[in-house]
C-alpha cells in the first residue's frame, strides 16, 4: 500500500516555508504594535528596562507554539498525487464476480473492515479487505444487481451489518450480512432501479432511488413506506446522489424542519435523456436542469467543501463534466477518454506546488472509462491528464470506483484500528475483478 509518508514530508516542507514568511511578517507588526504600548507606557508607568523585549518575546512564543502545531497537523493531512501517481501500483484483487461489477461500498464494522459488490451476475458479495476474503455471498436474484451500499440506518440503531440492493428485477433489498438473509424489500417501481443512496441527515433514515420508470423514489427505511415520487425524466434514470451532509445537522439527529427532516438537501439525477436534474428532497420540485451531455448520463455526485456548490457527471458521450450549481452552468468537460464515461469520483489528492497544499481542498477529480483507463484531471483545466492508471488487460473497462482510506490494527490492541494514512482506489472492472491501487 502507498503511504503517506512522501505526502506528508513534502506537505510539511511546504508548510514550514509558509510558516517561516508568516512569521517573518506577524513579529513586524507585533513589534509596532509594542512601540504604541510602550509609548503609552512611558508616560503613564515609567520606562521599564527591556519591557518591549520581554513583551515582543512573550507574544511570539504564545503565536508560533499555537500556528505552528496547527500547521504541522493540517500538513500530515495533505495527500499529494505527485506521490500517489509515482508510487501506487495494483496492490490487491478481489475474484469470485464473473461479469461486470457495477457497484462497491465499504464500510467499518466491529471493527472489520469490509466491501460489498454487485454485480451483472446477478449476485452480491461480501469482502474482508484485511483478508482478502469473500465472507458473504447473496445469490439466486431474477437479474442484475445494479448498486449496493452499506446501510447506516441499520448500523445506528440496531448495530446490525446490513447492505441494500437494487436490481434489474425492479425491487429494493435488505440484506442481513451475518445470517445471509433478506429481510426488508421496497417494490413499488415499475422498472429496473439503477442507483440508490441513503439520505446524510436523520441517520440514513431515508433512501433514494432512481429507476427506468422514469422515476426517482424516496423511502422511508423504519416503515418501508415511498414518500416521494420525483417526475420529470424523459427517459431511465441511470444514477442518483443526495447533497452531502449540512454542517449545522448531526449525522444521528433529527433536522425538525420540514417533512422528513431533510430541509436544504437535494438530490441530483442522471438520466438516458441525456439531462441531469436537481430536485428539492422536501417538496419534489424540480430546480435545475442541466444539458449538455450528448448520450445516457452514467454517473452524478456532489461535490463538497469548497466544492459544495458543483456536480460532477459521467456520461456514454465520453466525456466527464463539471457543473455549477448556483449558475446552471458548465463549468469543465473533461473529452480524453475513448469510450464511455461509467464512473466519475471527486478525488482526495491534491497537487504540488499549489494554493490547494495550503487550504487543504482538492481540486482534482477523476473518471473511470469502458476504455479501460482511470483519468485524474485538474478542474480547472481541461487541456492534460494529471495521471492516468490503465486496468489490466483482462479487466474490459472500469464500471465503478471509489476512493478508501484503510486503517490498521494498533498492535498493542487488536480490537482498535486507527488511521494510517492509507489512501487506496477501489474499482469494479468489466469482467468481473475488484482491483485495488494504492
Amino acid at each position: 500500500m502507498t503511504t503517506s509518508s512522501n505526502e506528508k514530508q513534502t506537505s510539511t516542507q511546504l508548510a514550514l516555508v509558509t510558516y517561516i514568511s508568516f512569521f517573518h511578517k506577524l513579529e513586524e507588526e507585533i513589534q509596532i504594535i509594542i512601540q504604541h504600548w510602550i509609548r503609552v507606557l512611558r508616560i503613564r508607568l515609567g520606562w521599564i528596562q527591556d519591557f518591549d523585549k520581554l513583551i515582543v518575546d512573550y507574544v511570539m512564543f504564545l503565536f508560533v507554539n499555537l500556528f505552528f502545531i496547527q500547521i504541522i497537523v493540517d500538513a500530515t493531512t495533505v495527500l499529494i498525487l505527485d506521490s500517489f501517481s509515482s508510487s501506487s501500483k495494483l496492490i490487491n484483487t478481489f475474484t469470485g464476480h464473473t461479469d461486470p461489477v457495477l457497484s462497491i461500498d465499504f464500510s467499518v464494522f466491529d471493527n472489520n473492515q469490509l466491501l460489498c459488490s454487485a454485480s451483472y451476475d446477478k449476485t452480491i458479495r461480501a469482502w474482508d479487505v484485511e483478508t482478502n476474503q469473500q465472507i458473504q455471498l447473496f445469490s439466486g436474484h431474477a437479474g442484475p444487481v445494479c448498486c449496493v451500499k452499506f446501510s447506516p440506518y441499520h448500523y445506528h440503531n440496531y448495530h446490525r451489518n446490513v447492505i441494500c440492493s437494487s436490481l434489474g428485477g425492479k425491487t429494493i433489498y435488505f440484506w442481513d450480512v451475518k445470517h445471509n438473509q433478506q429481510f426488508q424489500v421496497f417494490d413499488e417501481h415499475n422498472g429496473w432501479i439503477g442507483g440508490i443512496e441513503f439520505s446524510p441527515f436523520n441517520g440514513g433514515k431515508y433512501v433514494c432511488s432512481g429507476s427506468w420508470d422514469k422515476t426517482i423514489r424516496l423511502w422511508d427505511v423504519e416503515t418501508s413506506k415511498s414518500l416521494h415520487i420525483f417526475k420529470g425524466h424523459k427517459n431511465v434514470v441511470k444514477c442518483i446522489d443526495i447533497s452531502p451532509l449540512q454542517s449545522n445537522n448531526n449525522n444521528n439527529e433529527s433536522n425538525d424542519i420540514g417533512v422528513i427532516g431533510g430541509n436544504g438537501y437535494t438530490i441530483c439525477s442522471g438520466s438516458c435523456d441525456n439531462t441531469i436534474r436537481i430536485w428539492d428532497i422536501e417538496t419534489t420540485k424540480p430546480l435545475i436542469l442541466f444539458k449538455g451531455h450528448e448520450n445516457f448520463v452514467a454517473s452524478v455526485k456532489y461535490g463538497s467543501n469548497e466544492l459544495i456548490n458543483t456536480i460532477l457527471s459521467g456520461s456514454w458521450d465520453k466525456n466527464a463534466r463539471l457543473w455549477d450549481i448556483r449558475s446552471g452552468q458548465q463549468i469543465q468537460i473533461f473529452n480524453k477518454h475513448t469510450n464511455y464515461v461509467c464512473a466519475v469520483e471527486y478525488s482526495p489528492f491534491v497537487i504540488k506546488n499549489s494554493d490547494e497544499i495550503i487550504d487543504g481542498n482538492s481540486k482534482v477529480i477523476c473518471s473511470g472509462s469502458d476504455d479501460n483507463t482511470i483519468r485524474f484531471w485538474d478542474i480547472r483545466s481541461n487541456k492534460k491528464e494529471l495521471y492516468i492508471i490503465k486496468g489490466h488487460k483482462k479487466d474490459d473497462g472500469i464500471c465503478c470506483l471509489k476512493f478508501i482510506e484503510l486503517k490498521k490494527k494498533v498492535k498493542n490492541n487488536e480490537q482498535n484500528l486507527k488511521n494510517n494514512g492509507c489512501i487506496n482506489l477501489f474499482y469494479g472492472s468489466g469482467n468481473g475483478p475488484i482491483r485495488v491501487w494504492g
